[in-house]
């Protein structure tokens, strides 16, 4: 039988969420000999390779499955070029390591791909985020994916798209806006990318530490860089304007300081109450909907104010490190996006 479809699978050190998903691709409704799995681990990762090993073991009739480790931590891009380059595959499918296809997910990508009669084509599926209750803010951020027009949780696209445009930006070394630089690549290439709504894929909405949203504030440094190289793009389908309340928040934070340092009572106690004002707005945004556990409340307030100045920080950091002009953010896309 030949391989026609060759599935791809990021990971690094996450190894029970890269069982379940292992378990889903290996199996699909299509023949085990018409499609392979490679898994390429985002630096040394024993344990990975380890439960690969194990799980292949598992199967009499499963498709060629390998694992590939980067020799350093690179970022999900580097390591999805690894793996689609070493594929037999005219078709190379994307999904990550926390999510679960469906039974027909590449069966669907496949035939779409066969009906199309294209070299040059690419193909985004639908992403179900199964949520009970109300939810977390990371949890309403999560369910954003089931929106989203491009992601690399669940795409697919022919070798030779991949070819012509170069694969992934590798500059871009976390997760965050590969995704959109790649889907732009394929505009700015004439390459047509069709919905595959057929194509399902469910993302678990994982367990975060509190505070998780600080953290990720850092990823705000590649919107300058994904701006930088499609200006007009960026422009059309992320950017929605300056964060005016980042820069209310820190410019009366900062007034407080300073009225306080030199006493004057009258504008710190305007800029203390405005701050705050501008802070719980923020909050009760981000809570609309959401649970409202008081230690989900806590942390929303927190986080809120903490929030502005990280992300502000970070944009500018990739505005000076990529040498653009950028002095605004994204909020089309969800506040935290971890690695689909």
């Amino acid at each position: 039988m030949t391989i026609e479809a060759s599935v791809v699978i990021p990971t690094y050190k996450r190894s029970e969420l890269l069982s379940q998903c292992l378990y889903a691709v290996i199996n699909q409704s299509l023949e085990y000999g018409r499609y392979e799995i490679i898994v390429v681990t985002d630096g040394p990762d024993d344990k990975s390779v380890e439960i690969v090993n194990k799980i292949h073991k598992q199967f009499h009739f499963c498709p060629p499955l390998q694992c590939i480790s980067l020799n350093f931590k690179q970022g999900p891009a580097a390591a999805r070029n690894a793996g689609w380059k070493i594929a037999k595959g005219e078709l190379i499918i994307f999904t990550d390591d926390d999510c679960v296809p469906l039974f027909y997910w590449i069966e669907n990508f496949l035939k779409a791909y066969r009906e199309s009669n294209r070299t040059h084509i690419a193909f985004t599926g639908k992403i179900k985020v199964p949520i009970q209750g109300r939810p977390t803010d990371h949890a309403k951020n999560t369910a954003l994916l089931e929106e989203a027009e491009f992601v690399t949780a669940n795409c697919a696209c022919t070798k030779k798209a991949l070819e012509k445009i170069g694969g992934f930006d590798e500059d871009f070394t976390m997760a965050w806006r590969e995704d959109s630089a790649l889907q732009f690549d394929f505009y700015e290439e004439n390459i047509p990318i069709k919905k595959v709504a057929e194509a399902i894929i469910i993302h678990p909405v994982r367990s975060v530490p509190w505070g998780v949203s600080i953290k990720e504030q850092r990823k705000s440094m590649f919107n300058p860089l994904l701006y930088k190289k499609h200006p007009a793009l960026y422009q059309q389908k992320i950017h929605n304007g300056p964060p005016w309340y980042y820069y209310g928040i820190i410019f009366l934070s900062i007034t407080a300081l300073t009225s306080a340092a030199f006493q004057s009572e009258t504008i710190m106690r305007f800029s203390v109450t405005g701050c705050l004002g501008l802070v719980t707005w923020f909050m009760c945004k981000r809570l609309t909907g959401a649970s409202l556990k008081l230690s989900h409340v806590l942390e929303m307030f927190v986080t809120s104010f903490i929030i502005p100045f990280l992300s502000v920080f970070w944009t500018m950091y990739g505005a000076i490190r990529y040498k653009t002009f950028f002095l605004w953010n994204n909020h089309k896309q969800p506040i935290l996006k971890l690695q689909s």
